[in-house]
Formats: C-alpha cells, structure tokens, sequence
C-alpha cells in the first residue's frame, strides 16, 4: 500500500552555516562597532545577546537573512521576547521547531478526515504516515496539506509505491 510521511525537520548544518555567517556579518558591520554582540547556538536554543534590543532586533533580521538564503524555513524559529541582561544589555533565545507536536498532528489527520480522501493518517511519534490505495490520492493530500498553514514547516518524505 502507498504511504508517505508527513515531518517536520531542519537542516542543523544549514542553520550553524548560517549563524556564522551572521556572526561574521555582524562582526564587521559599522553599526555594531563596540556592542559585544553575540548569537550562540546550542541544542535547540539560539542565543542573542547586545547592548539594547535595537541590536538585539537588528541581528535576528541578519541571521533571518541568512537563513532565509541558505533555505530554512522561518516557521522553524519561535521567538522569545528580548529581555534585559546583565549589564544593561538585552537578550532574546530563539527556540527551533523540530518534529510534529501532537496537537498538531491531531490538527492534520483532522484535516485530511474532514477531507473525505480515501487515506488513513495515524500519528506516530513526532511524524503523521499517510497511507492510501492510490497514488493520486496521496498526491492530492501532500496538495492539501501544502494550501494549510499549520504554522510550522512541513516535508514528506518515504514516499513508498
């Protein structure tokens, strides 16, 4: 029986890729000559640190950017709030997204019953499987799981015939 699954992931590569190169940006831009600014990435978490949130807002746009250019999904990051730090400084940790909560696993096998396709979704762990008859039926929940925004970014991978 044809089957795929529904993740959601992020290339760890990609992202460390992509905060050094807005460490390095950072670094050499005028506007933050003397701030001490710094993004460290652990984990999960990826840390920001500089003198005011002004600083701290402008280095989440660079790493954004960067990101964006290196193709991870934004949906990915949860925003914390900026805090004040020690020092007078401000802080904000950026949180990743990786896999499927159960809520919202629930929301898209919900969605693709109210569907009425000929598939069966089940949750299994972090991921949803998928699994119908007919390839084009599979086909066509990827093209309705693609139209909803389920507020984090979606894959399907093992597609299996």
């Amino acid at each position: 029986m044809p089957s795929f699954d529904v993740v959601s992931q992020v290339d760890r590569q990609e992202i460390d890729n992509a905060i050094n190169q807005a460490r390095k940006e950072v670094s050499q831009r005028y506007d933050f000559k003397d701030t001490h600014t710094t993004i460290d990435f652990e984990e999960q978490e990826i840390r920001i640190n500089s003198t005011d949130d002004f600083k701290v807002k402008a280095t989440v746009e660079v790493l954004q950017e960067k990101l964006a250019r290196r193709q991870v999904p934004l949906k990915s990051l949860l925003h914390g709030t900026i805090e004040p730090a020690g020092g007078g400084r401000a802080k904000q940790t950026l949180t990743l997204q990786q896999g499927i909560s159960t809520e919202k696993a629930r929301d898209i096998v919900k969605k693709i019953k109210n569907a009425k396709l000929k598939v069966q979704a089940q949750i299994q762990g972090d991921q949803v499987r998928i699994s119908g008859k007919k390839r084009d039926d599979l086909q066509t929940a990827i093209a309705l799981l693609k139209q909803h925004d389920f507020d984090l970014p979606l894959q399907f991978v093992n597609f299996r015939d």
